[in-house]
């Protein structure tokens, strides 16, 4: 089985796609920690962001062991991965691996930007889970004054606005797939959103 998150920045998927599948006891990837980790590495050697052909084989050759990099979740190398991808090789080369990890047994589920409309079009549920902006810059706020990253919440607003704006550039949010049940995360609490996440997977599941 392969459940589907997509939605903005912040707004709350990747804490309820882990949720449900430790729930489920499924395979659990955060393809944004993927682009992050090219976008760590274009850091780390000072690698021009118009060298798309070497930023692309940092994508091909991922260490998996830099999921764990404690600076991936920091504000620099964030704004350095919505950048590399809006890149289309780093797309195209992010692409099986993404497919491959779908496959897993007995189940995966995948959050991202683009899971339910292009990585994994056939999810058996597909969820876009969104949230203002407003709420999403003060999580994203409160979790950076937590790493003891020193920002402000009107730098993380403005760059919240900005990823939103490079992803409909690229056309990425997948909203309007006929098939997807969108989940506004506003005003939710985890344990809330996750009841009815989890409320719509076995609605889904469910033998007639």
């Amino acid at each position: 089985m392969l459940i589907a998150f997509d939605g903005p920045s912040a707004a709350g998927k990747g804490t309820l796609a882990r949720g449900i599948a430790q729930h489920l006891g499924y395979h659990f990837l955060d393809t944004g920690a993927l682009y992050r980790m090219v976008g760590l590495q274009m850091i780390r050697t000072q690698t021009d962001l118009n060298d798309a052909t070497k930023i692309a084989a940092f994508a091909r050759d991922l260490n998996v062991d830099d999921f764990e990099n404690h600076e991936l979740r920091s504000e620099v190398v964030g704004s350095a991965a919505s950048k590399v991808a809006v890149i289309p090789e780093v797309r195209s080369a992010l692409l099986k691996f993404q497919r491959d990890f779908a496959k897993r047994l007995p189940g995966a589920v995948l959050d991202g930007r683009d899971i339910g409309t292009v990585i994994c079009p056939e999810a058996d549920v597909k969820f876009y889970i969104t949230a203002s902006v407003s709420t999403r810059a003060a999580r994203r706020f409160k979790e950076l004054c937590g790493v003891g990253v020193d920002t402000t919440l009107e730098a993380v607003t403005d760059d919240i606005i900005a990823r939103d704006t490079r992803d409909e550039r690229l056309n990425l949010p997948a909203r309007s797939s006929k098939d997807v049940i969108v989940i506004d995360n506003s005003e939710l609490g985890v344990e809330e959103a996750l009841a009815e996440v989890l409320g719509f997977v076995k609605a889904k599941t469910a033998k007639p």
